[in-house]
């Protein structure tokens, strides 16, 4: 028992790169102690249950937000976040508040959980990597280098799970109004497969990857977008979705675990409402930077459906099919047509949800990793 007490104490990076390598173990064949397969899938439980509960507490934020980003700019129905949220409420009650949630639950829970498992995954590849280079079997895992592992667990993830977030969006903005309607994720997911083709369920890839990546490159220049600590200790204020995510949280576990300031600290643990701290700051900030992209990623997720939602063609006189060809032409056209502001529709309603989003995930992602801990430790 005082093993795991000294284990819940190290660090974040110490535990991920630990699990790591019990996973390699059990990899090669080798028998591993029992709580290795059980640590794996305790995380990935956690991931799961994590993503599922922080996008449900945010649904009618995020359905908001993706009608912004995608309704007609020639038929406007929602004007900002209250006016969006009343008219909803008004025209489509309770359960259109939450439309889509479910398919956004079934896409999030495996999407958080191979993201959180990649990361682990990731790291220790990076960390065996890093070592070797530098020489020093001692080393850990930098800030940048953990960036660089948030973002492999982001790209992968994302592919895994693209399909079920085009259909998603789909599902999102229809209306009981609208003339064609998907009964489901399933009978969507074969309606664009066989009315479009299989390369349809990945429209709008490419800016998802480019979010990921290109901000990646930009972290790489400390001077222009690094805020450095009085502590010595860097946080990264530019980086991608996931990369920032982990990031920034996991360096701020380990500042505030090492510094103890304004007893934030006790005993080596940090609690739930300094948890909730970190994990609104590490979401604060990615997504706005790279947000335009997805507007665009949204926007190429619309084109070619038959018989859209009104919402995406417009009603009456200005209804008008979307001709959009390719992120460049996305883009180019949404800031000709529409304006530059166009590429920022729907930021309000993601900014007020991406604090509470992010923060109940790591926290809910801890305490059901805690729980399943000890419950584990009483089975053993």
């Amino acid at each position: 028992m005082a093993s795991e007490d000294v284990k819940r104490s190290e660090s974040a990076v110490s535990t991920i790169v630990n699990l790591a390598e019990e996973a390699k173990i059990a990899s090669e064949g080798v028998k591993a102690p029992s709580h290795a397969l059980l640590s794996i899938c305790k995380s990935l439980v956690a991931g799961g249950v994590a993503g599922g509960v922080s996008r449900s507490a945010v649904a009618p934020l995020e359905r908001l937000k993706i009608l912004l980003q995608v309704q007609n700019p020639h038929s406007i129905k929602y004007n900002g976040t209250i006016q969006g949220l009343k008219y909803i409420w008004r025209t489509e009650g309770f359960r259109g508040m939450f439309k889509g949630n479910g398919t956004n639950c079934a896409r999030i829970i495996p999407n958080s959980a191979v993201k959180f498992f990649s990361y682990e995954e990731a790291s220790k590849g990076i960390l065996y990597l890093y070592r070797q280079q530098s020489g020093n079997e001692d080393a850990q895992l930098t800030p940048l280098l953990r960036l660089g592992a948030g973002a492999c667990a982001g790209i992968i993830a994302m592919s895994a799970t693209y399909p079920m977030d085009m259909v998603r969006g789909r599902l999102t903005v229809q209306t009981e109004k609208s003339p064609r309607q998907y009964r489901g994720i399933f009978h969507a997911l074969s309606t664009v497969l066989r009315e479009e083709g299989p390369r349809a369920l990945y429209k709008g890839w490419l800016p998802s990857v480019i979010g990921v990546v290109s901000k990646t490159l930009m972290a790489l220049k400390p001077a222009f977008f690094t805020v450095y600590c009085t502590s010595g200790i860097c946080i990264q204020i530019d980086v991608p979705y996931v990369g920032l995510n982990f990031a920034v949280y996991e360096s701020l576990k380990d500042w505030l675990i090492k510094r103890k300031p304004l007893g934030l600290v006790e005993d080596s643990e940090l609690g739930v409402t300094t948890r909730l701290a970190c994990g609104a700051a590490a979401g604060t900030i990615g997504q706005t930077v790279a947000y335009p992209l997805d507007v665009i990623r949204r926007r190429m997720q619309m084109v070619g459906w038959k018989d859209a939602a009104s919402v995406v063609t417009g009603d009456g006189k200005n209804k008008a099919p979307i001709e959009y060809n390719g992120m460049v032409d996305t883009f180019r056209k949404t800031v000709r047509y529409e304006g530059f502001g166009a590429l920022y529709k729907g930021l309000v309603p993601n900014s007020v949800k991406v604090v509470p989003s992010i923060a109940i995930a790591f926290v809910t992602y801890e305490l059901v990793k805690d729980v399943l801990g000890v419950e584990l430790r009483i089975s053993d």
